[in-house]
């Protein structure tokens, strides 16, 4: 039987007490990738909130190796989880630098005080997500793509066992799209990192995933491998998008992936 590290059971989120997606089931291994798809509206975002704990679940667990997320306290679930929302970060008077490093504090106790290992780490987070031209830059005054590279390190740096990522890519050109997904796949060979986050761009979710789950109307309606997920035209009716279009769509796909192979 094979030993799942991340599960919900019968999960049901929403807001106010109002279902948006229910019954959400989730069997992941340890350091896999698991990636959410679907039309705008659909939930992904309510799903990764609720598995972050930032919105009560209206029904349902979700487990974390053999522990109930919801009954973590906050310091052991921040050494646990790390999350990378679109919500825009307050830093002010802040280097990127500095915001790397507030991902060390759930390490250094009360007053915030970097040890010296928590130095390395932060420095060596910063060369592998490849930000060390923009360290000592003002926060507030990079680039949206750099940005999320900066937040990306501040979750790595937090050492979590799960990384929570809400459309991660979505500021980010092709190269920097690889970069970023390459730095993800390093990250669960070298450290056993186990990822859930929502994309935006199909074809990447299909070359990164381990599984996939797509969303649309009040339930899940597929949960499976890439290969399950992208076949007899699903994807078409995922998106509504009509017969006709359907071959103009891969051919959209094909351009991209060409685009992709000559970086």
């Amino acid at each position: 039987m094979e030993e799942y590290y991340f599960q919900t059971k019968k999960m049901c989120v929403g807001y106010d007490g109002n279902p948006v997606v229910k019954d959400i089931e989730i069997t992941l291994p340890k350091s896999e990738i698991l990636t959410l798809i679907g039309p705008n509206g659909a939930g992904k975002s309510t799903v990764l909130k609720s598995i972050a704990g930032q919105l009560q679940l209206l029904g349902g667990v979700t487990i974390l190796g053999e522990e109930l997320l919801s009954e973590m306290n906050g310091a052991k679930r921040a050494k646990k989880v790390s999350v990378v929302f679109t919500d825009r970060l307050q830093a002010e008077l802040m280097t990127c630098k500095d915001v790397v490093a507030t991902g060390r504090y759930p390490y250094t106790g009360r007053f915030g005080v970097l040890s010296k290992e928590d130095g390395r780490i932060v420095d060596e987070v910063i060369e592998l997500v490849q930000i060390t031209d923009i360290q000592e830059q003002d926060f507030r005054k990079i680039s949206d793509g750099q940005r999320q590279r900066v937040l990306l390190a501040r979750a790595i740096c937090q050492e979590p066992e799960l990384l929570i990522l809400d459309e991660p890519t979505s500021y980010l050109d092709i190269r920097y799209q690889l970069e970023f997904l390459s730095v993800l796949q390093e990250m669960r060979r070298k450290k056993g990192l186990t990822v859930i986050m929502s994309l935006h761009e199909l074809e990447l979710a299909k070359r990164i995933s381990d599984k996939i789950l797509c969303l649309k109307g009040a339930y899940v309606e597929r949960y499976g491998t890439p290969a399950e997920i992208f076949n007899n035209g699903y994807i078409g009716q995922l998106f509504d998008i009509p017969k006709n279009s359907l071959k103009q769509t891969d051919n959209a796909l094909l351009a991209y992936m060409e685009q992709i192979e000559t970086l």
